[in-house]
């Protein structure tokens, strides 16, 4: 749902008008150089700018062809509608006529029969529409005209001039387009005449029963008809209505009270028909509600027998008389065909009681409809730059009763005349400001009825000079303007602004910023403002406002020491400043800060054009008029020269590159990059607007020139790898305007306000949850039709139940099995009497204490002889987690759960499976091999539902599989996993030649992935199985399968080459071609086998690492071949793996390479600390190592168990100060948060140990400290470790080289004889 101002109406006599076009009720007004075309009071259809053009002064709408005419002071535009069904109208140009330069900028417009346009200035011209635009008749005036219309049979023209009393009334004498020709007579009037309107002739007449009402300056209706239609005169009064003798007031006016009178024209035909639904309607409620007397309908309904025409008279007081005429036209006029049909009060109307010379000037302009809550509309048309659509109920209207209200705003148009260039909203978001390039700014407010969308114009204010920036005070009760080189403060309580005071000032550098700072008391009056240029320097100015806000009376009270020149500043920043801005408002509540520290919140946000975002916090001291500002965050993003920036109350900053193509969304308190997106070149982002729910959820709304896109906050997912932000809304304006979006904003309570061009677009807060972008997002299944905008973002950003997949996850990754286990069977209790529409609590029975208490885990359960059945025997459960999961499974395949979508139910009963797989093995694994096997076999489950190409477990299973103790079982199951038909593809899959510590199970295994990628194919290739058994140097079994290869073409070739020796340089050169013609031929596994062939162990490697894009073959080929001491698998982690790891922020294979180099100190530390800062050389980290997937929770988890393994672990714990410990475990707890894990990371902040500081004692000064004392518990298992690892360079000297390799030698028969004593 949407509101929409479409613009100011021009304050002209034709601004406005309305016709019924084929079932369609169509209103077109004019706005500065814009035709807008509305179908209703809320429906926008269709926005025609003309850029190249002054203001327009004129509009019309033809009822017949639907086609709209609009005038400017040079040039007539004719559009006509090419597209005309209920979901798609719209108008294309079709003609432009010229004006000449001698006429005047008014004009009037009318349109004729067979779709003939009257065009009325200094002459009156009539042009042929139909086809080719061509001008039929012209007729020079001796006084610009100023109204002119068609009868609606277009056989007669009323015009009247500026404060003219004579109408000229043409009769059109032939309706030829060749000879069109028209003679004229004089309407005469006492004074000069304001208004003419034509009757609508009833379907029971002639259309040629012409009848005019014109409205005169002695305030008097007269009704001219053909009275005699064979008399020279054509038409004679025939009745008039003084509006001033109609009402007569029963008190003396108030002095000063103007005696005007307001009056509008009911047709019958109209009035019939709106009378005949109340009707209706009346017998309906009288059917539902019983037998109702209704004397106001009863009086209308006898008053529309006789189908009178209606004239109905306003004055100020509120009083309104309604006047009936029947029989216009007739030769005998009897006093009753004029009567009065209603004399009522309390008519109360928004111009009634102003006394504004503006809004004094109104047309009002009525019509009925068909619909049956408000068959009658009024538009009333304020010449101060209103439109009012007013809808009501003629029984209500005309009822002689007291009523509390008769008609009712549906929709007030309004606006700017010119592009609005700039929208300001006040920090609770009530009210907003919006600015113009014309120095034009108004205020706004929001509307207090929750169901209401609009604006309520407070007040508007014109600048002598370019407004810089504005500030509101007091919701909008003030504003302040900062200009090129002053500042001014202005009074807004008033319709019309009152400036209060202009100081003028000089500073260094151009103006980059104008903020609020906090308040210090909080019942102080006074508001500081503070002007930052962009080298650092800036002046506080302090506002004394008064304490009532609503004496809007009291500003000749208010002068230029209201405003003062508070104090002097300079910021402490070495770097210039790209950019410096206020913090979005959104959602910051009023504070006092008790002191200036990093946990104050921010009030600004710079950055540099090295892409260095800051936030900034201040705090005054108004007794030594000071102000102290300290940068509350830093973070270095590497995005050179951005364009836009902006920070919410929440830190959340989102910055844009100088493409204006790439956004990035960071976590100021983190540093860590949420989000990274790249748009279409042609789709430059140009306005970055947050704000934030209730709960304190982030919202961000990106601005392109003809739509805007919102972001949510989305749930940390390190599982799947999902976004962090995404997309939950598009609003797209093309449909409705052409012009590009100037600007948009947060209200407070949710709704969007986007201004394009000088139109006004408020979108409420509701989004369809059938929307593409909404169900792609795995929101529940009961979730939809519409839903809040903030319970969206709840549900995809608050906490998780405890049976959401994520969560279970996380807890068997910290290593509560056992609250898993019964998280799953809890949750089969509460189903077991669960139907559809039933709440499901998300603790499933369980409280906070079962996850933060000491309690015992699976594996120490299991120790001591208790297992799993002790956890779900309790009062009738006897039962196997094996067959809850079975139970639970079936039920999940039946009912929706109210927290979950359909996706995470089916990820549910995948983990439950596989936790039950588990469980059997539970009693001969640890814990380590427990998560390595079950995220395998969900990974496994995932992918057989969805093939994805090219997947692999990520390095995390990797590492827990490392650090296990249990990997013979692994390396059953993973390949059990494979029908034991291992392939490369199925290693690589699972990670398998990572983590396999012991290197004769490692070789074996990598025999058997030899020997079934040889026997994966009927035809049985040995190429396919070439690089396995020469990185196994076993080229002999090579040979013999090419033996065998009668088939191939290369089997001669090959089979001789491989006969020969390979020590010898000849041969290793020759081996060494073949690789390099293999690779020309991108033949890359066969090249690397080549190399192996030659014994260059490290250019095989490089063709799997580069070529093969394969680094865990590369890793295998170097492991097999020379054993995990080998120089080559040194210089690829030290040199390749540990630098990508660093370049991509990926601690797992950073922990991972360091544990495989020996280095477990480093180990360790990668976990904390920045990779690039263990290694000697590392290039600067991509933007995507800056990521929050960079920082698994899961890494503390790791680090606490690594910590107490070994000494030098230990040690390198130890090299972990206590603020990064401190700081690595309050960020995983955020973690934990943003995951919805909230219970986890009340755990982990609850029961963390920190490492004791390590004590020496003066003569113990130049020993190493124990790192064991460091432990707070017993730490006799500690493995003692402390080896120097030997450098790749040491290896290269033989420094630490293992003693060479025996080569088998097939011995003797004799030697073998000898052994048995023969």
């Amino acid at each position: 749902m949407r509101a929409i101002l479409p613009g100011k109406p021009q304050a002209r006599l034709q601004a406005v008008s309305t016709a019924q076009w084929d079932g369609l009720r169509l209103v077109v007004y004019i706005s500065g150089n814009g035709l807008m075309i509305l179908r209703g009071p809320h429906d926008l259809v269709q926005t025609i700018y003309h850029e190249a053009c002054p203001a327009l002064v004129a509009v019309i709408i033809d009822e017949n062809t639907g086609k709209i005419a609009t005038a400017s002071a040079t040039e007539v535009f004719i559009y006509s509608p090419y597209e005309h069904h209920e979901e798609l109208l719209k108008w294309s140009l079709q003609h432009i006529i010229a004006r000449t330069e001698e006429e005047p900028e008014d004009v009037a417009l009318s349109w004729g029969s067979d779709e003939d346009l009257l065009v009325g200035s200094t002459s009156l011209r009539l042009f042929q529409t139909a086809a080719e635009e061509s001008e039929i008749w012209s007729r020079a005036l001796s006084k610009p005209v100023k109204i002119a219309y068609f009868s609606y049979d277009a056989g007669l023209i009323a015009s009247t001039g500026q404060h003219d009393r004579l109408v000229k009334l043409w009769r059109r004498q032939s309706f030829g387009a060749d000879d069109t020709r028209f003679d004229f007579t004089y309407l005469p009037h006492p004074t000069f005449v304001t208004a003419i309107h034509w009757r609508r002739p009833p379907s029971n007449e002639k259309a040629s029963n012409h009848v005019l009402y014109t409205i005169c300056g002695d305030q008097k209706i007269r009704t001219w008809a053909a009275m005699d239609p064979h008399g020279a005169q054509g038409l004679q009064m025939w009745a008039e209505i003084d509006m001033q003798a109609s009402i007569q007031p029963r008190q003396l006016l108030p002095e000063g009270q103007s005696p005007d009178r307001f009056a509008f024209f009911i047709e019958s035909q109209g009035f019939s028909r709106a009378t005949a639904l109340a009707v209706e309607q009346s017998k309906v409620k009288e059917g539902q509600a019983g037998s109702q007397e209704n004397p106001a309908l009863d009086h209308l309904f006898e008053v529309a027998k006789s189908c009178p025409d209606l004239c109905v008279v306003l004055d100020r007081s509120g009083c309104m008389s309604a006047w009936g005429l029947e029989n216009i036209g007739s030769k005998v006029r009897k006093t009753t065909d004029v009567f009065n049909i209603a004399h009522v009060e309390n008519f109360n109307l928004a111009f009634l009681d102003c006394d504004r010379p503006e809004v004094n000037n109104v047309q009002l302009v009525s019509f009925c409809s068909e619909q049956v809550d408000a068959p009658f509309t009024l538009l009333a048309h304020y010449f101060d730059g209103r439109i009012e659509w007013l809808d009501c109920k003629l029984d209500e209207l005309f009822s002689p009763a007291p009523q509390q209200k008769r008609i009712y705003r549906r929709r007030l148009w309004t606006g700017h005349d010119m592009s609005i260039k700039k929208i300001v909203r006040s920090a609770s978001g009530k009210a907003v400001l919006t600015r113009t390039n014309d120095r034009e700014a108004i205020i706004w407010e929001q509307s207090q009825r929750s169901n209401d969308l609009g604006l309520a114009r407070c007040s508007s204010m014109t600048s002598s000079e370019h407004i810089h920036r504005s500030w509101l005070l007091r919701e909008g009760a003030f504003v302040v303007n900062l200009h090129h080189q002053s500042i001014s403060l202005w009074d807004a309580r008033s319709p019309s602004a009152t400036l209060i005071s202009n100081i003028p000032f000089t500073l260094e550098g151009p103006l980059a910023c104008l903020v609020q700072l906090p308040k210090q008391q909080e019942d102080s009056t006074a508001a500081h403002l503070a002007i930052v240029t962009i080298s650092g320097h800036g002046i506080v100015w302090e506002a004394s406002l008064p304490d009532d806000l609503r004496d809007s009376g009291q500003t000749e009270h208010l002068s230029s020491s209201n405003l003062r020149r508070f104090c002097d500043f300079k910021l402490n920043t070495r770097e210039s400043l790209a950019f410096m801005l206020p913090v979005d408002p959104a959602g910051l509540p009023s504070w006092i800060p008790t002191s200036l520290d990093t946990f104050a919140k921010d009030v600004a946000i710079s950055y540099s054009h090295n892409g260095r975002l800051r936030t900034w916090t201040a705090v005054l001291n108004t007794e030594s008029s000071t102000v102290e500002w300290l940068v509350t965050s830093t973070v270095d993003t590497g995005i050179q020269s951005p364009s836009l920036a902006s920070a919410s109350s929440i830190r959340k900053s989102a910055l844009v590159d100088g493409s204006k193509t790439n956004l990035t969304i960071w976590d100021m308190r983190s540093g860590q990059l949420e989000y990274n997106a790249q748009y279409d070149e042609l789709s430059s982002i140009q306005d970055l607007d947050w704000s934030s729910t209730p709960d304190d959820q982030a919202l961000l709304a990106i601005g392109f020139p003809h739509k805007v896109v919102i972001l949510a906050q989305m749930r940390y997912d390190y599982l799947t790898v999902g976004p962090a932000w995404a997309p939950i809304r598009e609003i797209d304006l093309k449909e409705s305007t052409p012009h590009p979006i100037g600007d948009s904003t947060w209200l407070g309570s949710g709704n969007l306000i986007i201004g394009a061009g000088n139109q006004l677009f408020i979108y409420d807060k509701s989004v369809d949850a059938q929307d593409d972008m909404v169900s792609d997002l795995m929101i529940p299944i009961h979730k939809q039709g519409r839903m809040n905008l903030f319970d969206l973002v709840m549900y995809l950003n608050g906490p998780l139940p405890l049976f959401h997949p994520q969560f279970v996850s996380q807890c068997i990754l910290a290593g509560k099995l056992s609250q898993a286990n019964q998280i799953i069977v809890g949750l089969h209790k509460a189903l077991k009497f669960f139907t559809d529409g039933d709440e499901l609590d998300s603790f499933v029975s369980m409280v906070v204490e079962d996850f933060t208490g000491e309690m015992q885990s699976t594996s120490r359960l299991v120790t001591q002889g208790h297992g799993y059945e002790s956890d779900v025997t309790n009062g009738d459960y006897d039962v196997s987690l094996e067959d809850v999961v079975a139970s639970l499974r079936e039920t999940l395949a039946k009912v929706s759960l109210p927290q979950l979508s359909g996706r995470e139910q089916l990820h549910l009963a995948d983990m439950m499976e596989c936790m039950s797989m588990v469980e059997k093995h539970r009693r001969s694994m640890d814990d380590n091999a427990a998560r390595y096997l079950l995220f395998f076999r969900q990974h496994m489950i995932r992918k057989a539902q969805i093939p994805i190409s090219h997947a692999s477990l990520t390095y995390r299973e990797i590492v827990w599989a490392i650090h296990s103790d249990s990997q013979d079982i692994l390396v059953d199951m993973t390949s059990r996993q494979y029908n034991g038909r291992m392939l490369w593809e199925h290693a690589r899959d699972c990670g398998m030649f990572m983590w396999m510590k012991d290197l004769t199970a490692l070789r074996t295994q990598f025999e058997v992935i030899a020997r079934n990628e040889y026997t994966k194919t009927d035809e049985k290739n040995p190429i396919d199985c070439s690089l396995y058994y020469l990185a196994l140097r076993k080229k002999n079994v090579l040979v013999g399968l090419w033996r065998m290869s009668g088939w191939n073409r290369e089997q001669a070739s090959t089979q001789r080459l491989l006969t020969n020796n390979f020590q010898e340089a000849r041969w290793k050169t020759a081996a060494l071609k073949n690789a390099y013609a293999l690779l020309g031929k991108r033949r890359f596994e066969y090249a690397a086998a080549f190399f192996l062939l030659a014994g260059n162990l490290q250019d095989a490697v490089n063709v799997c690492l580069h070529q093969m894009k394969d680094l865990q073959l590369a890793v295998a080929v170097a492991r097999v071949y020379e054993g995990d001491n080998g120089f080559v698998l040194r210089w690829l982690l030290e040199e390749k793996i540990l630098p990508q790891a660093s370049l991509e922020g990926n601690r797992w294979l950073a922990t991972w390479a360091f544990w495989m180099l020996g280095k477990r100190d480093l180990a360790i530390r990668a976990l904390i600390s920045p990779i690039d800062s263990l290694l000697d050389q590392a290039g600067p980290p991509r933007l995507e190592a800056k990521s929050y997937l960079a920082n698994d929770p899961a890494l503390v988890i790791l680090y606490k168990q690594l910590r107490g393994k070994s000494l030098q672990a230990l040690k390198g714990a130890s090299k972990i100060s206590p603020r990064e410990e401190w700081d690595f475990v309050i960020q995983n707890a955020r973690l934990y948060d943003r995951m919805g894990c909230d219970v986890l990371a009340l755990d982990l902040v609850r029961n963390w140990e920190f490492l004791l500081p390590s004590k020496q004692l003066p003569s113990q000064a130049e020993a190493a400290p124990d790192p064991r004392k460091m432990l707070r518990r017993r730490s006799s298992l500690v493995v003692d470790d402390l080896t120097s690892p030997v450098s790749p360079t040491g290896m290269k000297a033989g420094v630490g080289k293992p003693p060479p390799q025996k080569v088998f030698e097939e011995p003797e028969a004799s030697s073998l004889l000898d052994n048995f004593g023969f």
